[in-house]
């Protein structure tokens, strides 16, 4: 059930607070990343990020999606601007994409989620940890030539995730390393059970823990150890703004004038579209690492993020969509209900409006740190091993899906993942249309399902297989269908049978007698 009541989110709040309180620490630098490469004001992330949670949090049915900018839109974003001329056109779009994913989703174009295969949304949640690995392991030695989010294999600056690792061995931060390597420490101490027996402490999560343990550090290193400590342009950087009244000057609202140009539409257009699709693939990986196993509707899905969109555009902020890598991070910080991603957005709202000073003190190789954390428990070794037992139809469009995505992009390695995916269903389904048994000189041939054209080449194999001097029955009583040429292949057959001392009986087969020989 989707609808719940007061209760059921009150319940649920210890686990909630916290975790929302997780995603908040990651989201923040991602909002701010995904703007500064999308080419757009660094305010609009921000806006965006607070959107996903105060609205689009409590439109969606999904308990524990949160959403926000993403980074697989910042090249359509950048593009965008720079032909329309300018971010208060582009705002325009942004509210036209909202509407047209509202329409997708009252059309009912949810339904599209449900056909993207199990193999595949496991190893794209494979491949986002892989990437959340490689891409943070820079910023966990103190090494930010990237924006935080990027997760393409050619970044903008024509770097790829491997050269960009190269890179950063050269210029490490001990000060950076030291913070990355006690945090994860201490995230994996706060998870440990001795711990968690401590009622004081298993209140508190352990990245909040790892977070004031490098405000510590800077602070320590600054006056006692100038060589360690941890350069600015390592640190977040948050907009100055100084309360309530600062905040509302900051919103860019659209150019309702520009409404009468086409290519506010067909880059509206664009955005929907590819929002939807991420917004659909996360949903489907958010069900599948969802403890609780709850399954979101789709198309209420697609509606909330319209409106997002539609009140982010409308307040200055680009476009958001479900976003995987904070919905993993809320599951994996312990969040049962849409109330943690609520929290995260009361969360980036407050520390906007009062607490800029204080969360600039953060080292951006803590929150690599949490990163780095999250993308092992997505693509942990016994994922592999599992899907491997499981054979390869599984594991094959598991490894494809993941390597498609390390190489390309999230819908660009998805597509591929699928098509490989399709593959295997097909063939899977190829071979169950027609099965033949033997037992020594006595055959069954079985039709079953729909047998096309496309299941010839494996009936004549089937029927080469048939000794001399021996009785095949062939049994069509499964069939809903039988193609005309399945049927012309069996009577040729049963003719030829004869020369060969092979008695053929048929059953349930329309369109043919009940005896082909004898």
């Amino acid at each position: 059930m989707i609808h719940k009541h007061i209760g059921y989110y009150l319940r649920h709040l210890g686990n909630d607070i916290p975790a929302g309180l997780v995603v908040f620490l990651v989201a923040l630098p991602l909002c701010l990343g995904v703007a500064l490469a999308s080419g757009a004001p660094l305010f609009s992330g921000i806006i965006a990020g607070i959107v996903g949670g105060l609205v689009v949090a409590w439109a969606s049915g999904s308990q524990l999606s949160v959403s926000g900018p993403a980074a697989g839109l910042t090249v359509i974003v950048f593009h965008a601007i720079e032909k329309l001329g300018s971010f208060e056109a582009f705002l325009l779009s942004v509210m036209v994409a909202g509407l047209f994913q509202l329409v997708l989703g009252f059309l009912r174009a949810g339904v599209i989620g449900a056909y993207f295969p199990s193999a595949v949304i496991k190893g794209m949640l494979a491949a986002i940890g892989l990437i959340l690995i490689m891409k943070q392991l820079p910023h966990a030695v103190g090494y930010d030539a990237d924006f935080e989010g990027d997760e393409t294999f050619v970044q903008p600056d024509a770097h790829t995730t491997f050269s960009e690792l190269l890179y950063s061995l050269q210029a490490l931060s001990p000060g950076a390393i030291i913070v990355s390597v006690t945090s994860i420490l201490i995230m994996l101490a706060w998870d440990s059970r001795a711990l968690k027996r401590i009622p004081v402490l298993s209140l508190l999560p352990g990245p909040l823990i790892a977070v004031l343990f490098g405000i510590g550090f800077q602070f320590w290193s600054q006056s006692f150890a100038p060589q360690l400590a941890i350069a600015n342009e390592h640190l977040v950087h948050l907009p100055a703004i100084m309360g309530p009244v600062d905040f509302l000057h900051q919103f860019t609202f659209p150019d309702f004038s520009q409404w009468a140009r086409l290519d506010i539409y067909t880059i509206a257009g664009t955005i929907a579209v590819v929002a939807s699709l991420e917004t659909l693939l996360s949903l489907e990986a958010a069900d599948k690492i969802d403890p609780l196993k709850r399954v979101a509707p789709t198309n209420r899905e697609l509606k909330a993020q319209g409106l997002g969109n539609l009140v982010s555009g409308f307040l200055g902020g680009i476009p958001l969509t479900a976003v995987i890598v904070r919905t993993s991070a809320n599951v994996n910080a312990g969040g049962r209900t849409k109330m943690s991603a609520f929290v995260h957005g009361i969360f980036l709202l407050l520390s906007v409006m009062f607490l800029a000073q204080y969360l600039n003190l953060i080292p951006l190789a803590c929150l690599a740190a949490v990163l780095l954390l999250t993308g092992y428990k997505l693509a942990k070794p016994a994922l592999f091993k599992d899907l491997y037992r499981k054979g390869l139809n599984q594991f094959v469009p598991f490894v494809v899906t993941i390597a498609a995505i390390l190489l390309t992009d999230l819908l660009k390695g998805m597509a591929i993942g699928v098509a490989i995916g399709l593959y295997f269903v097909i063939r899977a389904n190829f071979h169950a249309a027609i099965s033949l048994t033997q037992d020594g000189k006595n055959y069954l041939l079985r039709l079953q399902k729909d047998v096309s054209f496309l299941n010839k080449a494996l009936l004549r194999s089937y029927l080469e297989r048939v000794e001399e001097d021996s009785y095949l029955i062939i049994d069509g009583g499964r069939a809903q269908f039988i193609d005309q040429d399945i049927l012309e292949t069996l009577q040729d057959f049963a003719k030829a049978a004869q020369d060969d001392n092979i008695t053929v009986e048929l059953k349930s087969i329309r369109g043919m007698n009940g005896n082909g020989s004898e």
